[in-house]
């Protein structure tokens, strides 16, 4: 472990409590930077949660259709009250930290960790408020996943 003492612009020293020995100079520097970068770097994802994706709040709720592009792919039909739910379709189960990389009124692009259960990266295209374009990857149950679908609003929920 290393420690890093800043008393002013000039003087900055770091001890490495294992060895004991005293790291002066620009590796420091780099180091302090990046310890840094890595603490802002992990703060971002939990304030993230919180805006609102703009193109996914414009989507018609209802029963939507999906269709996965690959051979011998059935079309899956699943009820959206909420439309942030094709953001997760390999993690439905809920909780996951989110991290917005794109927000648009036209796409959204979004990293999400579900801690102990996978990650997933999705990238979501809005053609219409009925039709969308989904691309996922990500890891589920310990395995890799890689998809890319349409979405068509078919009707109400219980239609």
């Amino acid at each position: 472990m290393i420690q890093v003492f800043v008393s002013n612009c000039a003087d900055v020293r770091a001890t490495n409590k294992d060895t004991g020995f005293d790291l002066v100079g620009k590796k420091v520097i780099r180091l302090a930077a990046m310890a840094a970068g890595a603490m802002v770097a992990l703060g971002v994802p939990a304030s993230a949660q919180g805006p609102s994706l703009t193109m996914l709040s414009s989507l018609e709720p209802g029963r939507w259709e999906l269709r996965i592009r690959e051979a011998g792919a059935v079309p899956e039909r699943i009820c959206l009250p909420d439309s942030r739910r094709l953001i997760q379709l390999r993690h439905p189960q809920g909780a996951c930290e989110q991290f917005v990389v794109q927000n648009s009124a036209s796409e959204i692009t979004v990293q999400y960790t579900c801690r102990g259960r996978g990650y997933g990266r999705t990238h979501i295209r809005r053609e219409t408020d009925r039709l969308v374009q989904i691309d996922s990857q990500g890891i589920a149950d310990g395995l890799p996943f890689e998809f890319s679908a349409e979405g068509r609003r078919v009707g109400d929920c219980g239609a």
